[in-house]
Order: structure tokens, then C-alpha cells, then sequence
């Protein structure tokens, strides 16, 4: 059993939590996740690792309330313990040799993209940070994202925090400036990767993409996070989760990723209903 240390709403969809897991704390490593459950009957879920503490042996998530799972798991508190904390799976992000580094993120994607930004700051990279979110009600981790970067953009759709606009305008912006960068990492919505790539490519910048889709055992046994990179297909619980985003078949994996999207959408209300009547009683 895994203890809650502390828990934190970050937005009402957004919940961090620090989790007692020393184990994984030793050897984690930005870019890599958990698959955890919350009880013996959970169904498995992946987490890239937001945060870790070697010394105090603590490992930080970020999760969005997105289906039933994730509604059991932020029902959990403080001294409240995770039935199962597997980790840590994946391949670490590569970040050595950078000099300058484009750390593009979107929405609950920020939280995977902020261990990466402070890994590159702690090793002398400048990092210029490009955040955007729908709206200001839903921004996160902006202060994390100025301690770790040279250079924040913060950008929503409707203008209500930052600057009015997409990362891609951001990221346009900075490159017709003049910047140039070693790479661009992004991490966000599959859409939001897709179109950044797409810019990237026009420029000849190196891109890279953290890869979260369907997953089960972590260990490349199931296939249910296949992707086709390069024509070739890929485990992104092995083989990555970072990839060659001017490599990944985008359309593919958005396809893939909306299969369990009716069964997530009754489980989560199955869920909701069960917890009212619960309340009721």
C-alpha cells in the first residue's frame, strides 16, 4: 500500500498528489510513468511521474478526472493509501547535450512536461516554456514553469489569462524571431502534437512528443499502446513514451485513442451515480 501524503486541487479536473513510494522515488526519472491501482478491484491506470523527492522517497502525480478510475482515485485523502504503485516504466526523456530547448505544453499535458523543462534548467539548457490551456480557470503549474524557464508563454484560446491564441502561434512567433533551438518537446492533447509537428517540420527542428494511449501491463506484453513510427510499430510503454514526433502516425493513434470513449463515458457515470447514492444513505 502506497500512503497519500498530500493532495491539491490544481483546477476543479486537475489533482496533484504526493504519494509515499520510495521505491520508485530511487530510480525515477522525468519522462517515465506508474500504472497504479486504487483497490483490489481498479482497473490499472498510467500516470506519468510529475514529481519525485529521492531523499524524502515521495513521487508526485497529476491526473485530470476523466472517467471512473480517476474519480475513485481523487476521492482518496491524505493518510489514505493506492492499493498498487508499479514503477517506474518507460524509457527516461533524453535531455543530455541540449542547449536550447522549446518545452511546449498543453492543458493536463503541462504536468509531464514540467519534470522535463526542470531537468534541462538544472542542467544549464535555457528553456524557453510555451503553456496553453482553454481558458484561465484551467491554467496549472505557472509558477513552476517560470522558476524553470528563461522565457514562459502562457497562451488560452479565449484570451482570459496570457495572450489569446494557440502554442503554435507562440511557437511560430518565437521562431520567426529568430530563436533557435537544439529541440522542441511537446506534450499536450494528440491534436495539439500533431499540428506542432506539422510546424516544426517546415523549420527542420528536431521534435519530440510524449506518447500516452491505451495501456495495460506496461511491459509491451498487451499491445494496447501500439503506435506506427517511421512505418514501424512501436510500444510506447516500452519503447517510449518520448518519440520522433516527425515520425508518429498521428491520425492513427487519434483514432485509436477514441475507441473506449462511450464505455469510459457510462463507467464514469455508473460512477457518479453509485458514489450519490452512497452519499444518500
Amino acid at each position: 500500500m502506497y500512503r497519500i501524503l498530500k493532495k491539491e486541487a490544481l483546477n476543479p479536473t486537475v489533482t496533484r498528489m504526493v504519494v509515499e513510494a520510495p521505491l520508485v522515488a530511487r530510480s525515477a526519472q522525468p519522462g517515465q510513468f506508474v500504472i497504479l491501482r486504487v483497490d483490489q478491484q481498479g482497473e490499472r491506470i498510467p500516470l506519468t511521474i510529475a514529481g519525485y523527492d529521492r531523499k524524502a522517497g515521495t513521487v508526485t502525480i497529476i491526473f485530470q478526472l476523466v472517467g471512473a478510475s480517476t474519480l475513485a482515485l481523487d476521492r482518496l485523502n491524505p493518510g489514505d493509501a493506492i492499493q498498487d504503485f508499479a514503477g517506474p516504466l518507460g524509457t527516461p526523456s533524453h535531455t543530455e547535450g541540449l542547449k536550447k530547448v522549446a518545452v511546449v505544453g498543453g492543458g493536463v499535458g503541462c504536468a509531464i512536461a514540467l519534470p522535463v523543462a526542470q531537468k534541462l534548467h538544472d542542467q544549464g539548457a535555457v528553456v524557453h516554456a510555451i503553456v496553453g490551456f482553454r481558458s484561465k480557470d484551467l491554467v496549472i503549474l505557472k509558477e513552476e514553469f517560470q522558476a524553470a524557464s528563461e522565457k514562459l508563454l502562457l497562451m488560452t484560446d479565449d484570451g482570459s489569462a496570457g495572450q489569446k491564441g494557440l502554442v503554435t502561434d507562440a511557437l511560430k512567433k518565437l521562431i520567426e524571431s529568430g530563436e533557435q533551438y537544439d529541440q522542441v518537446i511537446a506534450i499536450g492533447p494528440l491534436v495539439m502534437m500533431k499540428f506542432v509537428c506539422a510546424l516544426t517540420k517546415q523549420y527542420g527542428l528536431p521534435t519530440v512528443v510524449s506518447m500516452n494511449p491505451l495501456m495495460v501491463d506496461g511491459t509491451g506484453m498487451c499491445g494496447g499502446c501500439r503506435l506506427t513510427v517511421g512505418g514501424t510499430m512501436r510500444f510506447a510503454c516500452v519503447d517510449g513514451p518520448d518519440f520522433d514526433g516527425h515520425q508518429v502516425d498521428f491520425d492513427e493513434a487519434i483514432a485509436r485513442a477514441g475507441i473506449y470513449r462511450p464505455q469510459e463515458q457510462q463507467a464514469r457515470e455508473q460512477h457518479c451515480r453509485l458514489f450519490q447514492r452512497k452519499e444518500a444513505l
